[in-house]
């Protein structure tokens, strides 16, 4: 019988992503009510230090598998170990980040072990004692609320920032249980030989405190440095709108919003961004919002905390200016 919550850990450089804390934040809340267990799910090298940190936000046991293979994620050596734990231990729900690596990930897994897959899930609860996946449709424009009344696991990838983690609990241990990753040179089609890392002092844009956002305002891809020199300042993570990446002005990756990135950063400043629905749902839970536009009535101000109505391309730079003058 089927039986347990598992949560993948990601991990990277040592570090768990904020995403692992919000999953394990809502498999806590399903496994009390369902009364099962809430496991994680921890791959790497030299990462049992990490177990500690997933006991103290919620987790019961946590499935440690640490190997010279896993300390870089390649699909095939993750999807295996993962796949071989879900055979064994035959868990009734597993949710994984949506990321790059996990819906990487968790497609491959699914297929493996020969079940469905709920991905792009921005909501994840219980209803009349069964699991419910909300996910938006049409691009953003509608939501449906699924579920897998047969399917076990039930797997899901979940985007981030759309769960707010708890607190840890300090103290709180979760039993750490060592499995072998059983992984041979036939199982492993790519071998990471070297990691070339993009230099940039910014943080990752799901992980930011401070987020830095352009829109069509910007009025061109030159002046996003402008942006870029705003969030230095700030020690934050530059975004933009769908408008700004659908005009080739950056790439998909800094697209905030229902069909880009959700965020939830404590400072959100939205540059020359109207505010359509699809954008509004990728950051409106931002703590404070601080908006510039030169249209009032721009349906970004209705989110916003505080919000400056003029030409962005000239409060920005005055902006910087300011700013820079109290930085210590």
């Amino acid at each position: 019988m089927a039986k347990g919550i598992w949560v993948f850990a990601e991990q990277y450089n040592g570090k768990i992503k904020n995403v692992a804390f919000e999953l394990l934040t809502a498999g806590r809340k399903i496994a009390d009510e369902t009364g099962e267990e809430l496991a994680a799910v921890l791959f790497g090298q030299d990462a049992e230090a990490l177990a500690d940190i997933l006991g103290e936000y919620g987790a019961d046991k946590v499935y440690l598998a640490d190997d010279d293979k896993l300390a870089q994620y390649t699909t095939d050596a993750y999807a295996k170990v993962l796949a071989d734990l879900i055979k064994e231990h035959c868990p009734s729900t597993v949710l994984i980040g949506c990321t790059v690596l996990g819906r990487d990930l968790a497609a491959r897994v699914a297929q493996k072990v020969e079940t469905g897959l709920m991905s792009d899930c921005t909501g994840v609860e219980m209803e009349d004692g069964q699991l419910v996946f909300i996910r938006p449709i049409y691009s953003g424009k509608a939501f449906v609320r699924a579920f897998c009344p047969e399917a076990r696991p039930v797997m899901a990838t979940v985007r981030p920032n759309v769960i707010t983690a708890d607190p840890p609990q300090a103290g709180r241990a979760a039993e750490v249980v060592k499995v072998a990753a059983n992984l041979g040179e036939q199982d492993l089609r790519q071998v990471i030989k070297e990691v070339l890392l993009q230099v940039s002092t910014r943080p990752e844009l799901t992980e930011a405190n401070i987020v830095v956002s352009g829109g069509r305002g910007m009025k061109g891809p030159e002046n996003f440095k402008m942006l870029e020199e705003l969030a230095d300042v700030l020690g934050a993570a530059v975004g933009a709108s769908r408008a700004a990446v659908d005009a080739g002005w950056v790439g998909h990756s800094y697209q905030v919003g229902q069909t880009g990135t959700t965020v939830r950063p404590k400072l959100y400043i939205a540059c020359g961004i109207h505010g359509a629905v699809q954008h509004l749902a990728g950051m409106q839970s931002s703590d404070i919002i601080v908006a510039i536009n030169k249209n009032p009535e721009a349906p970004i101000f209705k989110v916003a905390t505080y919000g400056l109505v003029g030409d962005v391309l000239e409060i920005l730079p005055e902006m910087i200016r300011q700013l820079k003058g109290v930085k210590v």
